[in-house]
């Protein structure tokens, strides 16, 4: 297995990913827009996974479905690498990948240029300085999601983390986006033509489960 610097190297040299920092804001970031021409060169729809990690969801989305174009995003190098990698081995031209902040992502994309939105087992942040750090925070990502999701899109939540669920949940209601669907233990309410909500795993989610963690899941849309 190669070291974390020699992933870095390697992550430089795949066509399928992408960096954007917060100090070239001002630059532009070249992609913005042109993700269906530049980067898949079609026109299917585009799924993001926020905070992806190693990209097993990513993968396994892109697996099922070569319908669709599948970005993973994570701040993390080292931990894209994996997927980036297996999605070149196995010549995934649907899939690729952004190393990027996600509270700079409305940077990356134009407006309608996203379908769906996957969030992950994200970090709950229960502190309640910490809030506009949740990735269902409305006014700091929902916000930024908007400026870049269809107006039908939608955002599909996994979670591990009551608080974050319930969060979530509240700040549907609140401000009164469409909620599509929830469960607060996805192994025992899995809709039936929804197989790949349990069939693929994250990291995360198998520590999880082995743990004996009840899976939640939401899927809402903004408008």
């Amino acid at each position: 297995m190669p070291s974390k610097l020699e992933k870095f190297a390697e992550l430089n040299t795949f066509a399928n990913t992408f960096s954007f920092h917060h100090f070239k804001i001002d630059e532009g970031f070249r992609q913005k827009g042109c993700w269906h021409q530049q980067v898949f060169k079609n026109n299917n729809p585009i799924v993001l996974e926020l905070g992806c990690g190693r990209g097993e969801y990513t993968i396994g989305l892109a697996e099922n479905d070569t319908s669709k174009n599948f970005i993973g995003v994570d701040v993390k190098g080292n931990r894209i690498w994996t997927g980036a990698k297996h999605a070149i081995d196995n010549h995934m031209n649907h899939v690729a990948f952004l190393r990027t902040r996600i509270d700079i992502i409305d940077h990356c994309f134009s407006e309608n240029e996203v379908s769906e939105i996957w969030i992950t087992f994200p970090d709950p942040q229960p502190q309640k300085n910490r809030a506009r750090k949740r990735l269902t925070n409305p006014d700091f990502f929902l916000n930024r999601y908007k400026k870049f999701l269809k107006p039908d899109g939608i955002i599909h939540l996994k979670t591990d983390n009551t608080f974050f669920y319930e969060y979530t949940l509240e700040v549907i209601k609140e401000r009164k986006l469409c909620l599509l669907f929830s469960t607060n233990d996805l192994y025992q309410n899995c809709p039936p033509d929804r197989e790949e909500l349990t069939r693929i795993k994250t990291y995360y989610e198998n520590l999880f489960t082995a743990k004996g963690e009840k899976i939640k899941y939401c899927s809402f849309k903004l408008s």
